[in-house]
């Protein structure tokens, strides 16, 4: 049985009941709000087009639009990418911006996550522009510049609570990704090693690279290792390198994404915060750790 799902920015919902209710109208089914003004279900539409249907009616207004299957609804392992999802920053570009080369440096991320460059060698060119930074300086970019996206902690303290694993699998770097991936609650945290000589960067990455193979990979072996089958997983990411583990997952979800990666997505969130991915499984307000 599907269920369709409506959901809007909680910090600027434009979902109201009247758009609701329009949806509900064109496509059959029981209304259910997961939480007032923010999320709602419709639980087994009647048309066979409804998600189709759904985005036509809201339009230009600032809702998403999501079909699920309630089957497995409640996802048991989640892998999730970090730059520009996790967190609002690219980490690269806010260490080549202490350099003074920001805008060079996120030219490349931009061309790599829309998938018009090879990932690793994009990684390497960039890095080593990066040569000679200090440690002290990343130190105090990752303290000062990098900012959590909205309902991330939610996302994955909801998820833990009720018995999902929680992987951050970032193509960026372990000196961001451990430390965030303990504020927010992750079980793991898995990215690339950058090199230092002394106090400052070599311009060089640790190797092998964590790349989208390394992300889809995680996915099934935390799957595997629980006995579980893809379709109890959810990956989340914004990044071309996101696309193998969003193709696989149970819930492929592409957040904020590229356009490219948001058209391959089975499911895209445009509009919505982290906490859109519990109320696609079905969560309502009540169950939410905030």
């Amino acid at each position: 049985m599907p269920v369709l799902c409506l959901i809007a920015d909680p910090a600027d919902s434009e979902l109201d009941p009247a758009l609701a209710a329009a949806v509900v109208k064109q496509t059959g089914g029981e209304l259910n709000w997961l939480n007032h003004s923010i999320a709602c279900e419709i639980i087994e539409p009647k048309s066979t087009d409804a998600l189709a249907i759904a985005r036509e009616i809201i339009g230009n207004t600032r809702v998403d639009a999501a079909l699920v299957p309630t089957e497995n609804r409640r996802k048991q392992v989640l892998v999730a990418d970090m730059d520009s999802t996790m967190i609002n920053e690219e980490c690269i570009d806010e260490l080549a911006a202490a350099l003074g080369i920001k805008d060079q440096v996120a030219a490349i991320t931009d061309r790599a996550m829309r998938g018009e460059l090879d990932f690793g060698q994009a990684l390497d060119t960039r890095v080593a522009l990066l040569k000679g930074l200090e440690r002290k300086v990343i130190e105090e970019i990752r303290r000062e510049k990098i900012t959590l996206a909205p309902g991330g902690r939610a996302l994955i303290q909801t998820m833990k609570e009720y018995g999902a694993y929680t992987s951050l699998v970032s193509g960026g770097f372990t000196f961001f990704a451990d430390y965030f991936g303990k504020r927010i609650g992750f079980h793991e945290a898995i990215a690339n090693v950058l090199e230092f000589d002394g106090d400052r960067l070599t311009g060089t990455v640790a190797k092998p690279i964590v790349d989208k193979n390394t992300k889809r990979e995680r996915l099934t072996a935390r799957a595997a290792e629980r006995d579980l089958p893809l379709s109890q997983t959810i990956a989340v990411g914004d990044g071309a390198n996101d696309l193998d583990m969003i193709r696989i997952a149970g819930f492929g979800v592409a957040l904020h994404a590229k356009p490219a990666v948001a058209a391959e997505a089975g499911i895209r969130i445009d509009h919505g915060d982290l906490t859109a991915l519990l109320y696609l499984q079905g969560y309502s307000d009540e169950d939410i750790m905030r």
